[in-house]
């Protein structure tokens, strides 16, 4: 018989993947590349992970896989507006967000048109990303 934890209860890294439907590995890795993510560790480096934490979690995924956010718009975002932005895209105000980390612009949009700096960017940001998963992809694959 398990007891339901109440809603301030510390949290595994187990019990957060599956609150907020992402593996567990994806946890591992938003944290090394948010410094913003900073769940307790206890010896053995065990996680713990605070009610504000699964919170600005959950504004990450959804700015990374609801938005079209990529990892650098997410940085860039928390840079300049803080955790707050994130705890409003967890709770559904990402609308509310400034838009200066914007999704990658509409290609069909910018079809035939010359790119301003500001968008050649965006898009370099974007390859650059992209170039990155390809890498970790490619080394993935090397070890299987």
């Amino acid at each position: 018989m398990t007891v339901a934890k109440g809603p301030d209860a510390f949290r595994t890294i187990s019990e957060a993947a599956v609150e907020l439907g992402v593996p567990q590995h994806v946890l591992r890795f938003w944290e090394t590349k948010f410094s913003f993510i900073r769940p307790m560790k206890r010896a053995g480096g065990r996680r713990f992970y605070r009610r504000q934490d699964i919170e600005i979690l959950r504004g990450v995924r959804t700015l990374l896989h609801d938005e079209g956010y990529t990892i650098k718009g997410v940085q860039r975002l928390h840079k300049e507006q803080g955790a707050r932005c994130l705890l409003a895209a967890a709770s559904g105000g990402a609308a509310d967000i400034r838009r200066d980390a914007m999704p990658v612009p509409d290609v069909a949009v910018l079809a035939g048109a010359p790119l301003s700096d500001a968008t050649r960017a965006r898009l370099t940001e974007v390859l650059d990303d992209l170039e990155t998963v390809k890498a970790r992809i490619d080394q993935l694959l090397a070890r299987s």
